[in-house]
């Protein structure tokens, strides 16, 4: 009766545990966070804007979790690298829904660190060597992160 009982509880904490969001990096809220599909024309013509953001993960760097694509509109994404590079998130969270906070920025990304990005991503030789151009696009440095379940 006594195993039985362990087992149970065993069984319940894990469920709990597996239940709950993971915070990564400065622990946030999810209060005051606009879909990633707006941060475009929320950012307007500013250069940057502290800000909160919920989107969906598109791909994360499969070598360490050191940064992630968030869908945006139109079928674009939105590179996410975290703070100091002081924390990374799971390499398996594409697909899911997650809150960020920090700085958004309008940035250009040189060709050099598109392609070791692309690389971080598994991508072959071929496709490395098509990336040509930089890129002009709205990066997001996170204080911290919630991978929601």
């Amino acid at each position: 009766m006594k195993f039985i009982a362990i087992v149970a509880l065993s069984l319940g904490l894990t469920y709990g545990a597996t239940a709950q969001d993971s915070y990564h990096g400065k622990k946030i809220s999810e209060k005051g966070a606009i879909p990633a599909a707006q941060l475009a024309s929320n950012l307007g013509n500013k250069a940057e804007a502290k800000t909160k953001v919920e989107g969906t993960v598109e791909s994360v760097c499969q070598m360490k979790g050191c940064w992630m694509k968030l869908k945006t509109a139109d079928g674009q994404t939105m590179r996410v690298t975290f703070k100091d590079y002081g924390f990374f998130v799971p390499k398996d969270i594409s697909g899911k829904t997650v809150v960020v906070e920090g700085v958004a920025k309008q940035t250009t990304t040189p060709v050099s660190e598109l392609r070791h990005y692309a690389e971080d991503a598994g991508k072959s030789k071929e496709e490395i060597a098509k990336i040509t151009e930089p890129e002009k696009a709205i990066t997001f440095v996170a204080d911290g992160v919630i991978v929601k379940n």
